[in-house]
């Protein structure tokens, strides 16, 4: 096998990963972060792609998350061959492990002539089939963030060796096709495997009752400044829209994860007067049905949600049938819009999530909602919205 000249590699190091970085404290109780799938393959292609260059056996690697939190993964079942490597990363979802856990991540590197870094999935990663995913039908499911961990982790040792060629990395998942049967892929259109996935990298150990726990505790700080009106997200995608939104510039949202009606109960316990809701269609739907906990083991229904108002703006039957055939709510938005009946839509959908908010509050405080889309942006909000707008984030 080629080497090339060995440079030291600049890591993270573990002197660098801080205690507080490896554990959080959940409910008075200790608990040890994981990572994710797509850490896994990032340190996994890391690793190979190092040994690849090198000659040389990797053991462990650090990669930085895009939460920025260093990692310092260990590199098992190493196969160096002549102009290729593979190797495997366990799986460890810390104390909140879910159906991968444990599971090994592979990776499998070769050099080509062919410029720049080129990743795919094998054995046991699923394959998109349907729109309105992450990755375009016929892709591997490895989403848009990991495959942006792989290409900077293994970008950053092609240019320690001063390589200049091109990299194939296949990610593949020995168990994959197993673990897959116990997850929802299959409903979503992604065939013979697991996704590889993980927006900040990190899998944080949560219970629901502790997760309800820290919620409270973030608004109960939040209210012990002054203030009354509240505004919640449920997760990063509304984090980063109220960043942009002109109304809410410099406001910091609380995020209530899936626990939209226990946010609300949460909000009158502690004597708040309003909350603004801000979100993706693809939570907020679900509270259009009266669904107050968005979490898909509970309740989905996004599809049929859309197409019983679509059916109200406009739409005919065989529309109906074909929003209830899509896969995510940007894929049912996208139809709708090719039928000229996007906004008529949500213009009869978005009232009903202040409608059924109200129902959960009985008029206790005032309630309101922003809903977007990633692909579409503002696709409207709630009739208490403006009024909202004006409060939140001032005092008493």
């Amino acid at each position: 096998m080629e080497s090339y000249s060995s440079p030291i590699i600049g890591g993270i190091g573990t002197e660098s990963i801080r205690e507080d970085e490896r554990y959080v404290f959940v409910g008075g109780r200790k608990l040890k972060r994981g990572f994710t799938t797509g850490s896994c393959a990032t340190a996994a292609s890391k690793a190979a792609v190092q040994m690849l260059l090198s000659g040389v056996s990797v053991t462990a690697v650090d990669i930085m998350t895009p939460r920025g939190i260093p990692l310092h993964i260990a590199i098992e079942n190493i196969e160096m061959k002549d102009g290729e490597v593979t190797c495997a990363v366990r799986k460890d979802g810390g104390d909140d492990a879910d159906d991968t856990n444990g599971a090994f991540i592979c990776s499998r590197v070769t050099l080509t002539d062919e410029p720049g870094i080129h990743i795919d999935g094998g054995v046991g990663v699923g394959r998109v089939t349907r729109k309105g995913l992450d990755q375009l039908p016929g892709n591997a499911a490895i989403n848009h963030v990991p495959r942006n961990m792989i290409t900077e982790c293994v970008e950053d040792v092609m240019q320690a060796y001063k390589y200049s060629g091109g990299v194939n990395v296949q990610i593949f998942v020995p168990e994959g096709e197993i673990i897959a049967k116990r997850t929802f892929n299959s409903r979503l259109g992604i065939t013979g495997g697991i996704s590889i996935l993980g927006t900040s990298g990190i899998v944080e150990p949560m219970s629901e009752t502790a997760l309800l726990g820290s919620i409270k505790a973030e608004m109960k700080m939040f209210m012990g400044t002054g203030r009354k009106f509240l505004l919640t997200v449920p997760g990063n995608y509304g984090k980063d829209f109220v960043k942009d939104y002109p109304a809410l510039e410099g406001q910091q949202p609380i995020e209530c994860s899936n626990f939209i009606g226990d946010f609300l109960d949460m909000a009158i316990e502690l004597g708040a007067q309003g909350v603004l809701l801000v979100g993706n269609l693809g939570k907020l739907v679900k509270i259009a049905g009266g669904i107050m906990n968005t979490h898909s083991r509970n309740a989905d229904s996004r599809m049929e949600i859309i197409a019983s108002n679509a059916i109200l703006a406009g739409a005919d039957a065989e529309t109906a049938k074909e929003i209830l055939g899509c896969i995510s709510t940007d894929d049912a938005l996208e139809l709708l819009n090719e039928k000229g009946l996007m906004e008529k839509t949500m213009e009869i959908l978005i009232p009903k999530i202040e409608f059924h908010m109200n129902h959960r509050v009985k008029g206790d405080i005032k309630v309101a909602a922003i809903v977007f889309s990633s692909e579409f942006g503002t696709l409207g909000q709630t009739p208490s919205a403006d009024e909202l707008l004006a409060k939140v984030g001032a005092k008493e």
